[in-house]
């Protein structure tokens, strides 16, 4: 962001500044919890919660390689759709419990923008899901791995689902919920300190789990066509390697899209 925005960025905390984020969560850890007196206090300190554990649970039949998965299920696909339609709940606890007008109004413009964007993420699937024959995620790689990356085939399908998930994942230019002219913050607006970071680490969780998604579905997973010979060792630290490789080119998407495009205002 400071390189494209030609400014100094928090670049200075340790060895090109990698120290920067121990130093916020520190910050975070030690600042004082603060519960309004008159909010819901168990949904409040639920909310967070909720958010933070459905944006890990996500991560379990994700495949990094031929043999790093939690769980294969044969409906890996629908298991994580599923999954990440059900965080809207975490932020709709939040925005109620903390009895604010703003935290409210946030968590609603939150909610129906995710609900509204999952259609459209849901309909991209569809012709990936007749693609490939399978709503398995192992299916999906090993198709494009013996074929072409469905990327080439489906670069306008791409192209919607990255916007889809931006819009999905509550990023720049779609963060209207955290409208800061007209909302303050947001539904986040009462919360301080770890349950803020709960929030903060949730919302960058499910950055990463849909940049993973966006790789498996258009570009191959850790399928690397010129190499993945075999189980070997080597063969999995390549295909980790790769897969990796991948989300952070999309995740360097996201911060490439906040920086270049202003923010749409909500009307």
């Amino acid at each position: 962001m400071a390189s494209i925005q030609r400014r100094k960025g928090p670049n200075v905390v340790g060895f090109w500044g990698f120290l920067q984020p121990f130093a916020d969560a520190l910050k975070l850890i030690v600042k004082e919890v603060i519960i309004p007196n008159k909010a819901n206090k168990f949904l409040f300190i639920f909310g967070p919660g909720v958010t933070l554990f459905l944006s890990f649970i996500g991560w379990i039949s994700i495949s990094f390689d031929l043999n790093t998965q939690v769980f294969n299920l044969n409906n890996s696909l629908l298991y994580v759709l599923v999954v990440s339609s059900l965080g809207v709940y975490g932020i709709l606890l939040s925005g109620w419990a903390s009895n604010s007008k703003y935290a409210l109004m946030g968590s609603l413009r939150s909610v129906s923008q995710m609900i509204s964007y999952e259609v459209c993420i849901s309909l991209i699937i569809i012709p990936i899901v007749l693609f490939s024959g399978s709503l398995n995620l192992n299916k999906i790689i090993y198709l494009q791995e013996k074929t072409v990356w469905f990327i080439l085939p489906l670069l306008p399908l791409s192209v919607i689902f990255f916007i889809s998930i931006l819009a999905e994942t509550n990023r720049a230019p779609f963060d209207l919920p955290e409208a800061e002219a007209e909302l303050v913050a947001g539904y986040n607006v009462e919360y301080s300190a770890i349950t803020f970071t709960a929030f903060f680490l949730g919302e960058y969780a499910n950055i990463l789990l849909m940049s993973s998604l966006f790789v498996i579905f258009f570009l191959g997973g850790n399928a690397g066509t010129f190499f993945l010979f075999s189980e070997s060792f080597l063969s999995i630290i390549f295909q980790d390697f790769l897969f990796f490789f991948k989300v952070i080119l999309i995740c360097f998407l996201f911060v490439f899209v906040r920086v270049n495009l202003p923010r749409f205002r909500f009307d």
